[in-house]
C-alpha cells in the first residue's frame, strides 16, 4: 500500500513539475517574440543615431586643434 501511495505522489509531483515547465516555456516564447518586436521597432532609431555619431566624429576630426576651446 505504501508503495502505491508513494508512486502516485511521485507521479503527481512530476505532473506539477511538467505543468510548471510548460508555463515557463510559453513565457520564454512570449518574451522572445516581444524582444524581436522591440528590436525591429528600435532598429531605425539605432541606425539614425549611428549615422549622427559618425557625422559628429567626422566633423570633430576635421577640425584643426587651433579651433578648440582653451582654458587658461
Amino acid at each position: 500500500m505504501w508503495v502505491a501511495v508513494s508512486v502516485s505522489l511521485g507521479s503527481a509531483g512530476l505532473a506539477v513539475l511538467a505543468c510548471c515547465a510548460f508555463k515557463v516555456w510559453l513565457g520564454v516564447r512570449r518574451f522572445g517574440r516581444e524582444l524581436e518586436r522591440t528590436k525591429r521597432r528600435l532598429e531605425p532609431k539605432q541606425s539614425a543615431l549611428r549615422d549622427e555619431l559618425s557625422r559628429l566624429q567626422d566633423a570633430r576630426s576635421s577640425q584643426t586643434p587651433d579651433e578648440g576651446v582653451r582654458s587658461a
